[in-house]
């Protein structure tokens, strides 16, 4: 199969490799013209992913609408969106007319966008034509780049509205250590991959503050709980949330060494600014920008999330980390489950 994967960071990199590794031909773009001749000359991301030596078939391109062109009309393709989600609508509504009919989008990005509170899968709704509105599907789950380029065993889920789509992206993807399980909980599957990001800030800056893993994982639990209340809200199967796009997303980003989203918590934890963390950070923690989204959805759906709403506080409200911890720990009883 033809593909282009959109989006030259950390994760649509390894990405590319997941698929180049299953025979297709697979085309990697970025818009940063040196970057990608960098890339093309070693072989290497040298930007995101030092030292890990890329596929000698991955092609390389700065030019997305030649690279969209170049794809089949009348066969089967596949165009993965990785780019950070602030730019999923500038990026797709480019190139939204030069889709070919048979082509299946793949939004492999985790976030809800600020403006319109709408997860990627609603933002491609919105820029695609309707002939391809029923060939969307979201990849998700617990994945590290650098460790899925290193083929450690990695599982993560491939949802879509019809379940041949579903089973077409699973069938691409799905090689040696890379495993594609198959959903119809597209909601699930954005709600869990976006509010994660969120949760781990928090687990960050627990950690920050010198915390143990008690306290890691009561925020874990109960950050699960707010993603599902907001979730179900929205439609979602709830065993969604116990399954790898929820719980095992959650459990890996609030935990690993390698999650952004955390490595952020540690550094608001140290009495730091959001635009001091922003400026700091490598790459894009996309829990940041949806912090301030899951905020907003949850006020427009009434749904109480107090560890999101707290952490916005510190990013956006530039309250102290130890206030807000304060403030939570302050909270009056109530049943678990309620």
């Amino acid at each position: 199969m033809d593909i282009v994967v959109v989006g030259a960071g950390s994760w649509g990199t390894a990405l590319a490799c997941v698929l180049s590794e299953n025979q297709h031909r697979v085309t990697l773009w970025g818009r940063d013209v040196a970057q990608m001749t960098e890339m093309s000359a070693l072989h290497e991301n040298r930007r995101y992913l030092p030292g890990l030596r890329l596929p000698e078939s991955l092609r390389y391109s700065s030019d997305l609408k030649a690279s969209v062109l170049a794809l089949p009309k009348d066969a089967p393709s596949l165009v993965v969106a990785v780019v950070p989600t602030h730019t999923m609508r500038q990026v797709f509504s480019e190139i939204a007319s030069d889709l070919p009919p048979q082509v299946i989008l793949v939004t492999a990005s985790k976030g809800i966008e600020n403006e319109s509170l709408l997860t990627m899968d609603q933002v491609l709704l919105q820029v695609l034509p309707s002939t391809l509105h029923d060939r969307i599907a979201v990849l998700s789950g617990p994945s590290f780049a650098k460790e899925t380029i290193e083929k450690h065993p990695t599982a993560v889920v491939a949802a879509a509205k019809q379940r041949a789509i579903a089973e077409a992206v699973q069938k691409a993807f799905q090689v040696g250590t890379f495993r594609v399980y198959t959903s119809d909980d597209v909601i699930g599957a954005e709600i869990g991959g976006a509010v994660k990001n969120v949760i781990a800030i928090a687990c960050g800056i627990a950690d920050g503050l010198g915390f143990g893993h008690n306290t890691r994982a009561a925020v874990i639990t109960r950050g699960l709980a707010e993603i599902t209340r907001l979730g179900v809200r929205l439609g979602c199967n709830p065993l969604t949330l116990a399954g790898l796009a929820g719980m095992g997303d959650l459990v890996l980003t609030c935990n690993g060494p390698l999650s952004r989203n955390r490595q952020a918590g540690l550094l608001f934890a140290q009495g730091k600014n959001l635009t001091e963390v922003q400026t700091e950070m490598r790459q894009i923690a996309e829990g940041i920008r949806t912090t301030r989204s899951v905020r907003d959805l949850s006020m427009k759906v009434s749904v109480e999330m107090p560890i999101s709403a707290a952490i916005y506080r510190v990013l956006y409200e530039n309250q102290p980390v130890g206030q807000v911890m304060s403030d939570l720990l302050g909270r009056p009883p109530r049943h678990e489950l309620g």
